[in-house]
């Protein structure tokens, strides 16, 4: 870039030559001068005409002090009752949370003295059930603001030990379903049920000690519960038989197979297959004699076929294994 200077009394004419880079450099060192001076001025005039209040000047300096202000105030106070809303909702949802974990955690078992132990703020309860929106009378301070969220935070804490504490009292309750014989061992109708009967070799009043399901030999007997294999013997009344030990001292036997497909020790699921029906021991025909064992004493198995899922109401005993000798004449 060339610029040409010529000066009018003598016609001298100069000529500067100047780059891309001297002509940048240039416009940015006017642009800062500009910058500066802009700065200088309002420091020296603005605010010092603020200050000392000077006829027109300090009246427009604070219109644009007042305005700039008045929109933060105005921006801050939408923002603050926007939060109030928000908070609002929350703590309308943390009311019904609190309903529903009353409900939640009656149904789990949880007693009232250790849902009382979680709840430091028992406030709910002292006048009746209250409820409903939160609206405020006035918009709040960023200190309330900052309590409710505070109070809320405290409640959310609170609800979550308690739907822990349900979860867990859920899955104990889910895991000793799964532990108890209620369901079939054999599919098919019973064919001889618990109590005294006649004796099919003797004819004489016997006390049967468990049901019978008759069905064809080879036919799959299945675990009536989760557990441990605590036996596989041989036995001259049952014949081959299967113990399952299902802890607190319930056992569950399975009489006259075939053939025993676990050994003891083995971990089975509830209606993981164990044995095949058949007539081995004292028998008169294919079946199978199922047996509910609560410290050795002999129970009615149709107690515990017939309770629903997850009913544990029937009393279970305290030690491992079973304790009771084998009826001589149970496992016809």
């Amino acid at each position: 870039m060339q610029v040409l200077i010529t000066h009018g009394h003598v016609g001298q004419t100069r000529m500067f030559r100047f780059n891309r880079w001297q002509l940048a450099g240039g416009v940015i060192g006017i642009v800062v001068l500009l910058m500066l001076l802009s700065g200088t001025v309002y420091h020296l005039v603005f605010l010092k005409a603020a200050r000392e209040g000077w006829p027109v000047v300090s009246q427009i300096v604070k219109l644009v002090v007042r305005d700039e202000v008045a929109q933060r105030e105005r921006f801050m106070r939408e923002n603050l009752d926007a939060m109030a809303r928000r908070v609002g909702e929350m703590q309308a949802k943390m009311i019904k949370l609190e309903a529903v974990s009353e409900r939640v955690s009656g149904m789990a078992g949880v007693k009232p003295e250790e849902l009382q132990q979680l709840m430091t703020k028992p406030a709910a309860a002292a006048g009746g059930g209250k409820g409903g929106p939160f609206v405020p009378a006035a918009s709040p301070s960023m200190d309330q603001l900052m309590g409710w969220v505070g109070s809320l935070d405290e409640q959310a804490d609170q609800s979550t030990d308690l739907y822990t504490m349900i979860e867990s009292r859920l899955l104990e309750k889910r895991l000793l379903s799964l532990m108890i014989p209620n369901s079939r061992p054999v599919e098919g109708p019973i064919g001889s049920g618990f109590g005294f009967r006649a004796d099919p070799f003797s004819g004489r009043a016997a006390l049967h000690t468990g049901l019978d399901f008759p069905a064809d030999t080879g036919t799959t007997i299945r675990a009536a519960a989760g557990g441990v294999v605590l036996s596989t013997d041989m036995h001259p009344q049952y014949g081959h038989m299967v113990e399952l030990d299902h802890g607190r001292g319930l056992v569950t036997r399975y009489a006259h197979t075939s053939k025993v497909v676990v050994r003891p020790g083995d971990i089975v699921k509830r209606g993981q297959q164990i044995a095949l029906v058949g007539t081995s021991g004292r028998s008169t025909g294919p079946h199978l004699h199922f047996e509910v064992l609560v410290d050795g004493v002999p129970q009615n198995p149709s107690k515990f076929l017939a309770l629903a899922d997850g009913d544990v109401s029937i009393p279970l005993g305290k030690s491992g294994r079973h304790g009771g000798e084998r009826s001589a004449s149970a496992g016809r």
